[in-house]
């Protein structure tokens, strides 16, 4: 179910209160029969200001970004770490997807390195096993990230099968050479450059630990 924008009434405020007051400036003039210079001039002045206020609020609708309509992600909200993972890992893949569920608009959040799934975190589907797509292989391959800003409007969304249904947009960060770090919004167009560095960061610094770790493994 889609979430209302927050910012929605204070956008529209001016036009209110611009329109209200010019409503009551009339309906003043009509009903006074006797009008004076000092009345007549603050008449011209209320209607500046109700008109100042209008343009305001018109100038908000087109100025300030709205949110994107947020969805519930279909799906149970779980964590699942591969089995037999060494601690070092297990704290390491908690601390970054912790970072990145609390930060950022992340709701779901899958980590893949040496094909295999290390960690299912946020809401989860049914689906656990990942099968590498078009999208994912050009990942790994060129070890850049691919952020897919409106997931269905994308034809290769169905690669995407193991987060949930109705995720609204994909992050595939490559995990250095041998991994992707997959994240699920529930908003499209709803990560900033900012939250992408964040990832990349968090992304890099995962790498590092698990080629450190399971580098010779």
């Amino acid at each position: 179910m889609a979430k209302s924008d927050p910012n929605r009434i204070l956008r529209r405020l001016p036009i209110v209160v611009g329109g209200l007051g010019a409503v009551l400036l009339l309906i003043n003039r009509l009903l006074t029969p006797d009008i004076t210079d000092s009345q007549a001039r603050a008449d011209v002045l209320g209607v500046i200001l109700s008109g100042v206020l209008i343009l305001t609020g018109l100038l908000w609708q087109q100025v300030q970004p709205q949110l994107p309509d947020a969805v519930e992600l279909i799906g149970e909200e779980g964590f699942v770490l591969a089995p037999d993972l060494p601690e070092r890992i297990k704290i390491e893949l908690a601390w970054a997807s912790h970072l990145l569920l609390t930060n950022t608009v992340t709701r779901s959040l899958v980590v893949f390195y040496q094909g295999q799934v290390l960690l299912r975190r946020g809401i989860l589907s049914t689906k656990s096993e990942v099968t590498i797509g078009p999208i994912l292989k050009r990942v790994l391959e060129t070890q850049k990230p691919v952020y897919l800003v409106n997931l269905k409007v994308y034809p290769g969304k169905i690669e995407f099968d193991y987060l949930p249904e109705n995720t609204q947009g994909i992050i595939c960060q490559p995990i250095g050479n041998k991994g992707v770090l997959i994240l699920g919004a529930n908003a499209p167009r709803s990560y900033t450059k900012q939250d992408e560095n964040w990832i990349a960061g968090i992304a890099d610094k995962l790498a590092v630990t698990l080629g450190e770790v399971m580098g010779n493994e």
